[in-house]
């Protein structure tokens, strides 16, 4: 083992056989993290649930989220200079909370982003399917042969090398955001814009905040996936924070100016119950009326490929989650191994894939109807990724409390901005579990239920990384992507 620097934990020594690699840049990484939301589904899908609860305020509640969490982007982008580790949030609980903590909110993470992911074979298959049925007049095909072709596409994208995952989201991103920048320019045309620039900022008071503060949250996530690509992109530390502050930054935007268009079009004293209304086809419907029904039919053809380019850009993170742990010993050696061609988490991403396509089966064996899926896998995945990114802020404040003794620095940096983060991020998760049963759209059982399983998987690492302490040292002494300091 080479020595590390005091303070500064450093990644295991990689040969090129067994450490991942890539070329993206700037744009390609900003690109997997806003796939990661799906634009387009979140426009049409997402959005319209959102202004249900918050009205005219959502483009308000947009800018607030992004503000909070471009603050914890300068400790988020400091701490990836400081650990120069591929691990993503697993690192840096790791450096700031210990090793235990840090097992503990990978098995989060990797259970977390797999449970996410799921949302979308269902999702495309009902979607393709009533395209193919009512708009092409085809055959009536089973929902789930829809659900396990989409998980064979991105499974071969993600076993293949990053580069070409990237260029794949790229331009799905670029066809889809074009989309709804057409419907936001038709809007801000036919609507009165007067009455969006009149949006108010949300109020504490407000009933309903606490759900849209979630819903705007949940639209953030994936920006982690900027420091888990780490071995995959040009010049790190460069790439690493200007991705990460364009994307908090363009996903803010994109989605307050589109809020912003949806009040304009049906007006701020009529959004909240038009949404109620109209909930599930408010932004076809308007398409339709502002653009066209041509454009409409073209974009519930986007919206199928925007659910599968959000599953590849999920695969590949959980992926990413699952190599690491394997490459430290936590897992089955096997998942960490590196395509020798491609310098992908080949056997990882395959095993994502499987998880999907059992489970897949399963509930269709059981008749479990496709749309009870993909709330309750989305929600209860959110809530798991949520939690760790407050256990995350906390860490971040941690260890950079613990370096001022040996090497000081910016105080807005280490200090106040992680503070600002940890308050936020827990008042967040408090309201997660406080309308969890809404989050899931699932009963008080189910909530429990899955409440109880998403804790456990936090104390469970903890107890697991003790019981490697114990059995197996050297994997402990790996764990977080680390080494021992000498």
């Amino acid at each position: 083992m080479s020595s590390s620097i005091k303070g500064k934990p450093i990644t295991p020594t990689q040969t090129q056989e067994n450490k991942l690699s890539g070329n993206m840049g700037v744009g390609e990484l900003v690109m997997n993290v806003l796939a990661f939301s799906s634009p387009l589904t979140t426009v049409a899908g997402t959005l319209p649930v959102m202004l249900l609860f918050s009205g005219h305020t959502a483009p308000g509640i947009y800018l607030l989220v992004t503000l909070m969490l471009l603050i914890f982007s300068v400790g988020f982008v400091k701490m990836s200079r400081s650990v120069e580790a591929p691990g993503g949030f697993y690192s840096f609980v790791t450096a700031g909370l210990g090793k235990p903590a840090g097992l503990g909110g990978a098995l989060l993470a990797l259970v977390g982003y797999i449970f996410i992911g799921f949302f979308a074979p269902s999702l495309f298959a009902l979607t393709l399917q009533s395209f193919v049925v009512n708009t092409l007049g085809g055959p009536d095909i089973p929902w789930y042969w829809y659900g396990l072709g989409i998980i064979a596409i991105t499974t071969l994208l993600a076993y293949n090398r990053i580069d070409l995952s990237a260029k794949v989201l790229t331009v799905v991103m670029l066809l889809e955001s074009t989309v709804v920048i057409i419907f936001d320019v038709a809007a801000f045309a036919s609507g009165d814009v007067s009455q969006g620039v009149g949006f108010s900022m949300p109020w504490i008071t407000d009933a309903g905040l606490g759900l849209a503060l979630l819903f705007a949250v949940g639209n953030f996530f994936g920006f982690e996936a900027t420091v888990i690509y780490r071995d995959e992109v040009k010049n790190p530390d460069r790439t690493i924070p200007r991705a990460t502050y364009l994307a908090v930054v363009g996903i803010g935007l994109f989605y307050a100016v589109a809020a912003w268009a949806y009040t304009a079009f049906l007006g701020a004293d009529n959004v909240q119950e038009e949404a109620k209304a109209n909930t599930v086809n408010l932004f076809n419907d308007g398409a339709t009326v502002l653009v066209g029904k041509i454009f409409a039919d073209v974009g519930v053809v986007l919206l199928i490929t925007s659910i599968l380019a959000s599953m590849l850009s999920i695969q590949n993170i959980a992926a990413r989650y699952s190599f690491s742990l394997a490459a430290d010993g936590a897992l089955p050696k096997a998942l960490g191994r590196v395509h020798p061609r491609h310098k992908s988490p080949y056997v990882s991403a395959m095993g994502v894939g499987l998880l999907w396509a059992v489970a897949t089966v399963v509930f269709t064996l059981l008749g479990v109807a496709p749309e009870a899926l993909y709330p309750i896998a989305s929600g209860s995945g959110t809530f798991s990724v949520l939690l760790l990114m407050f256990i995350t802020s906390f860490a971040v404040l941690v260890y950079f409390v613990r370096r001022r003794s040996f090497a000081p620095e910016s105080v807005w940096k280490t200090i106040v901005a992680p503070i600002v983060s940890v308050i936020f991020l827990g008042l967040i998760t408090y309201l997660a579990i406080a309308n969890y049963p809404e989050l899931i759209g699932g009963s008080a059982l189910m909530t429990a239920i899955f409440m109880t399983f998403t804790f456990a998987l936090f104390i469970g690492g903890i107890v697991y990384a003790y019981v490697l302490r114990s059995k197996r040292p050297e994997v402990y002494a790996r764990l977080g992507r680390q080494k021992i300091e000498q």
